[in-house]
């Protein structure tokens, strides 16, 4: 199997970061990772945010957490609750895909979101593809978290990637080869 199939079959979903910040040529890396992310025409309809400030990062997650709490529904509170009551993981570093809301802004922003999440773990980190920084970032506090982060006038949140140390590791899902309908000889 060559290293991109490897690196593909072995990342998972990292749940539990050390919080030990990372190196400057790793953010280096994971940035360009996210700039060489094929868009549709080319348009490239991001603002890529890359946040080392753990502070920050600590406080748009007490932020979630709130809103969660707050929330009707508490399941997904309970559910980050009993994951240790981080919506973050302790992850030291998150990058953001800022959206311009084109009509393939979305798509895009997931392309970008894997490409990070490769890079990273082949650089040997951890990493998490998370929708749920969209929770304070379109929350009562959302215009002033976009201000402090340089979101250009006119995006939103398109989708984050945590990245770190991993505190543990654990085993990729198992394919689901159901979910795979083959047409043609």
């Amino acid at each position: 199997m060559n290293e991109t199939l490897k690196t593909i079959a072995e990342r998972y979903s990292c749940r539990d970061f050390t919080g030990t910040p990372l190196g400057g040529a790793d953010v280096k890396v994971l940035a360009e990772a996210a700039l060489a992310s094929p868009s549709a025409m080319n348009r490239q309809p991001w603002q890529v945010i890359v946040i080392t400030d753990k502070t920050l990062i600590d406080e748009i997650d007490a932020e979630g957490m709130k809103l969660l709490a707050a929330a009707d529904d508490k399941s997904t509170y309970e559910r980050m609750m009993s994951r240790g009551g981080k919506l973050f993981y302790n992850a030291p570093c998150m990058i953001i895909a800022a959206m311009d809301g084109s009509n393939s802004a979305a798509m895009d922003c997931g392309i970008l979101s894997q490409n990070v999440a490769l890079a990273a773990h082949s650089l040997g980190l951890g990493s998490v593809i998370c929708g749920m920084a969209g929770i304070p970032l379109s929350g009562p506090k959302a215009s002033d978290l976009k201000k402090r982060l340089k979101f250009p006038d006119g995006y939103d949140f398109g989708i984050a990637v945590l990245v770190g140390a991993a505190e543990s590791g654990k085993e990729p899902h198992e394919l689901d080869m159901t979910k795979v309908t083959y047409i043609g000889g």
